[in-house]
């Protein structure tokens, strides 16, 4: 299994995001995390396709990219024409999430689920051979920033042994409020794919990508 990070773009300096996106990369980020909101299936609104698609010539890591949208049927292609290496649309965002994940699947990326903090587990039950990826919510979506919701650990954990009692090798990305202070802790409890946004930008980029590198080494001995 690889584990990797992927600073979130929701926290960088947008007067120089293809600056700062070539430093984190330089400096060892495996993925840029992209997370799009609409303003309806959460408060704020982001970015989109224009900003993915002007981005993409600065570097050629994977574009990880989260939709936080009501409906994401209706975008994920174009996404992925701009750009996108993976989509992950939320389970809670369209009343057919097999149909929606296959869309994905045949739009030739990988395909990723995200479940918000107070998502039951059970809702992979007959989806989780469907998905490369399962993105668990840390924090409420919508607004960077915020403090990591401590009870998310025990659902990391139990999803690992989900996807072990399945025989799979299942990425499992945390998204939300993952600092020094718990990395280890997200870490131990089976995650492998890390997004960090504050935590990556609010200072040196490029520094505070390689301190959390070298973290995640440091864990795997």
């Amino acid at each position: 299994m690889e584990y990797k990070l992927h600073p979130s773009i929701l926290a960088a300096d947008f007067k120089n995001l293809g600056a700062d996106i070539e430093s984190v990369v330089a400096a060892g980020a495996d993925g840029i995390h992209i997370d799009v909101m609409d303003g309806d299936f959460v408060p704020q609104i982001s970015f989109g396709m224009p900003l993915i698609k002007s981005i993409r010539s600065a570097t050629d890591v994977t574009f990880d990219v989260h939709l936080m949208v009501t409906n994401p049927e209706r975008y994920i292609e174009t996404f992925v024409e701009c750009g996108a290496d993976i989509v992950t649309i939320h389970a809670e965002a369209t009343r057919d999430v097999e149909n929606a994940l296959k869309q994905i699947r045949r739009a030739g990326v990988k395909v990723g689920l995200a479940l918000n903090p107070g998502t039951s587990l059970s809702t992979l039950d007959y989806i989780i051979d469907d998905v490369d990826m399962v993105l668990l919510m840390t924090v409420n979506p919508g607004f960077g920033g915020q403090k990591y919701i401590e009870k998310a650990t025990r659902k990391i954990k139990a999803l690992r042994a989900m996807a072990q009692n399945e025989g799979r090798e299942l990425d499992i990305e945390v998204d939300g409020g993952v600092i020094a202070e718990n990395l280890n802790t997200v870490l131990e409890a089976g995650a492998n794919i890390i997004v960090m946004g504050s935590a990556i930008f609010n200072g040196k980029a490029a520094d505070n990508t390689k301190l959390y590198k070298e973290e995640i080494r440091r864990f795997l001995g």
